[in-house]
């Protein structure tokens, strides 16, 4: 009989909690010794001001050096095509010449742009969810749509191959699958990517790739490359944000029934969102490249350094009574879109669709209530949800 894979202690929650164990180390010792998702023994950060000394330094804590997941599994000539244009996984001033590409396309002015559009993907998802009937599953109707929709519009892909993408983007991030699977997911996301860059650089279109492909010198492979990270990050992320978001509010009505009366609340919302729920659970690990330390303890060089959101954005030395949900403090300074020269690139647009999102479906349902429980995704890098059945 086959033993079920173990959660790795940086993702392990009791619902939307990170464990216990993750709050002693942090109130603790502040570093330990653990495996991560993709089975290398790394020391884990937990406390905030630690987590933002290592993200804001870059030279001390190298992303260029630490290893890619199933790298075993690729030739080191694979190795540098998948990684060619995944500005995350370098260090400045490649990093640097990649992000500058993309930094004008994600402004806060930018993105205002779209919000009329985003508006009308939400209301046409929420029609969705209404035809489907009650019960409906609000991840299926809701909250996978919309971020999707969004994302492949804005670089250019076909509706129809969304669902495919979905599937692909579930085992690139399911750490229970075995590497093989991981990385074969890798290599048809890249596949299709590449026939979708190919068609941008022989005509390119008005959206995100054919602007990249018209007006910058990139190399094919970077292209695909910046193609498949911002899918990824600009579907995944906002998806389970949304889904988990509304099960957060449906489990504090006081909180829900605040952000649906006042359209004021929607912004602080959304930042308390983000901090208390961390759904991504750590940011890219970190080489070290020289001998530090982070929080009293000695790290040699050409270590391994991973990060537990969820516990940093739970840090008493952030603010007053972390583990509370209170929408109306908009909780200022959290690691949810991580921080120094790698925050996120797309944090405008998400921070738009969820500021339109939220209130809509509260607005639009206002008995709006859980119809069985929610799914929850244990072992996705990105937390999340499976399902959320609803009705209203």
């Amino acid at each position: 009989m086959t033993t079920p894979p173990e959660v790795p202690l940086p993702m392990r929650r009791n619902g939307f909690d990170p464990v216990p164990e993750l709050g002693e180390i942090r109130d603790g010792e502040g570093i330990a010794r653990v495996d991560t998702a993709f089975g290398m023994s790394a020391y884990l950060v937990c406390r905030y001001e630690d987590v933002r000394q290592v993200l804001s330094d870059p030279v001390r804590f190298s992303s260029a050096l630490s290893p890619a997941p199933g790298a075993e599994h690729l030739s080191a000539e694979e190795q540098a095509t998948m990684q060619a244009g995944q500005f995350i996984a370098f260090d400045p001033p490649e990093h640097t010449r990649l992000r500058r590409v993309l930094t004008p396309e994600f402004t806060v002015r930018r993105m205002r742009r779209l919000e009329p559009r985003i508006a009308e993907i939400a209301e046409a998802a929420l029609d969705d969810l209404e035809r489907a009937g009650k019960p409906a599953d609000l991840v299926e109707h809701f909250a996978l749509p919309v971020p999707s929709l969004v994302i492949c519009e804005l670089l250019g892909v076909p509706k129809a191959d969304r669902a495919e993408f979905h599937e692909r983007s579930v085992r690139l991030l399911d750490t229970s699958l075995p590497m093989e699977q991981r990385v074969a997911a890798q290599r048809e996301d890249r596949a299709y990517l590449a026939g979708l860059v190919a068609r941008a650089q022989a005509e390119p279109g008005d959206d995100l790739l054919g602007t990249l492909a018209r007006n910058h010198d990139l190399s094919t492979d970077e292209l695909i490359g910046i193609a498949s990270l911002l899918l990824l990050a600009g579907h995944e992320t906002t998806a389970n944000m949304l889904s988990l978001g509304t099960l957060a509010l449906l489990q504090h009505p006081e909180q829900l029934a605040k952000l649906r009366d006042d359209p004021a609340q929607a912004e602080p919302a959304v930042e308390e969102l983000l901090r208390w729920l961390s759904v991504v659970q750590a940011a890219p690990p970190r080489t070290t490249t020289e001998d530090v330390k982070i929080a009293g303890h000695a790290i040699p060089a050409g270590s391994l350094v991973s990060f537990s959101l969820p516990a940093a954005n739970r840090d008493p030395g952030l603010l007053p009574d972390p583990e509370t949900l209170d929408i109306s403090r908009g909780a200022a300074g959290h690691l949810a879109f991580g921080h120094g020269v790698h925050h996120c690139l797309g944090a405008p647009l998400a921070r738009m669709e969820m500021r339109i999102a939220f209130p809509l479906l509260l607005r639009r349902f206002p008995q709006l209530k859980l119809a069985a429980p929610a799914d929850f995704r244990a072992f996705s890098v990105v937390y999340g949800l499976r399902t959320l059945p609803v009705t209203w």
